[in-house]
């Protein structure tokens, strides 16, 4: 259990850790494990259990931090390994996303730029690279592991196995509810429109007069996730897209060039490069809107006149969800949301950020429906959206009969996390691996 935790401090400290740990160097350094052809220094395993101390206290108790914190470094190399070797894509767009903010929380902290610097040893660039770098190798490990773990399903008699031995600490279940939204994002404004679309248009003729679509993509496209890689999306299954996009990129044979296609993110030119079964691969150039403009009234008015649609009886909520919402993943579920990693629609509040936490908590009967609230995402532009409280469990013991899917859900994680684990240690016995005291 220890170790598990160990694994996931080590993990979750990711664009942070090795930042505030430059601060606190080692004079004296030496090899304290090989990984295949990497070596791992004492001085990052000093500075990690520094940073797991001082971000967790419960550790400062753990005997043997450092050689936890060192099995799983270990661990996370071999599988970034793994990762590389099966070609593993993720989501750039998002780590570069995430990157951006990560930073931008980071340097908040100081009263300049320079005195950042300065306590970390590190120029601004070189930082922000250091912060995107753990951010991807985060993901790349997480949709690895999502990726082994995919079509792993535990039976009725797994689920009451897991709840007869975890049965002590799964006795009290917290207050639970089910919630639905209805997501809007406020339009550009017409003239940002007209701008993105002038300068597409230019790209578009560009590439009709010969020019190559990737290098198009490395000079214009403002999607900073694929931009680099010459507006390559790597293979994306059915359904991952935005619809308009994905409709226009199924409709392509390979090799040829869309016509413009618009998004909420801006305007696009896609190119297929191939198809397989149910996923595609594709290129694309986006200009984006300058958001910075933005119609909120307007999404404000929308959001209001649909709430009183639903309370009136004109439409349900989940017939409004499906028509309007511009969360594609809800909007399908009649606007049901649930969180990262299940499938039930019953959760716990204190899954969510704080906001939303204060919003459902505000919803008092089965059936309210909130007013439109502005949503400040972690990553992402803000939006606007009306929430439902659908259902609401009290706190009370667990009963495996009662709450079994809840139940059945952290047998699956419990299995998945199992199976992942017993998966890297066979990968251990194939990738050389030296290790001396810490």
């Amino acid at each position: 259990m220890k170790k598990g935790l160990i694994k996931t401090v080590l993990l979750s400290f990711a664009g942070s850790l090795c930042l505030q740990a430059s601060a606190h160097a080692v004079v004296a350094d030496r090899i304290v494990a090989v990984v295949g052809k990497e070596a791992i220094l004492k001085s990052e395993i000093d500075n990690r259990a520094l940073m797991a101390r001082m971000q967790n206290p419960e550790l400062a108790q753990v005997k043997g931090l450092p050689r936890n914190i060192l099995d799983g470094l270990i661990d996370q190399k071999i599988i970034l390994a793994k990762a590389k070797i099966d070609s593993v894509k993720i989501d750039l767009n998002a780590v570069e996303s995430a990157s951006n903010d990560r930073f931008k929380q980071l340097n908040s902290r100081f009263s300049s730029r320079k005195e950042m610097e300065s306590r970390f040893g590190k120029t601004s660039a070189g930082i922000r690279e250091e912060i995107h770098q753990e951010l991807l190798n985060q993901e790349l490990i997480d949709t690895l592991r999502r990726k082994k773990t995919a079509g792993v399903t535990v039976t009725y008699a797994e689920t009451l196995a897991f709840y007869k031995e975890n049965k002590d600490r799964l006795s009290n279940i917290p207050d639970a509810v089910a919630v639905g939204q209805i997501l809007k994002y406020p339009s550009v404004t017409p003239e940002s429109k007209a701008q993105s679309l002038s300068m597409i248009q230019q790209v578009k003729g560009e590439l009709q007069g010969g020019a190559d679509f990737a290098e198009m993509a490395r000079k214009y496209s403002q999607d900073p996730g694929s931009a680099r890689a010459g507006g390559d999306l790597g293979y994306v299954q059915k359904g991952e897209l935005i619809k308009s996009f994905e409709d226009a990129a199924n409709a392509l044979k390979e090799g040829q060039v869309s016509d413009v296609v618009e998004t909420r993110y801006g305007f696009h030119l896609i190119q297929m490069l191939n198809k397989d079964g149910n996923s595609i691969h594709v290129r694309h150039i986006l200009i984006g809107f300058d958001r910075s403009k933005v119609d909120v009234p307007g999404v404000i008015q929308q959001l209001n006149a649909i709430r009183s649609d639903i309370i009136s009886g004109k439409a349900t909520f989940a017939e409004m969800a499906n028509k309007y919402s511009d969360d594609q993943m809800s909007a399908k579920q009649g606007g049901s949301i649930t969180t990262s990693g299940s499938t039930n629609l019953i959760f716990s509040p204190a899954t969510l950020r704080p906001q939303l936490q204060t919003i459902i908590s505000s919803l008092k009967k089965i059936g309210d429906i909130s007013t439109p609230q502005k949503i400040d995402p972690p990553q992402g532009d803000p939006f606007y959206a009306i929430f439902i409280l659908n259902n609401r469990v009290p706190a009370h013991r667990l009963d495996a009969e009662k709450d079994y899917a809840q139940l059945a859900d952290m047998a699956l994680e419990a299995k998945n996390r199992r199976l992942f684990d017993e998966w890297v240690q066979m990968l251990r016995k194939e990738v050389y691996v030296r290790l001396s005291d810490i």
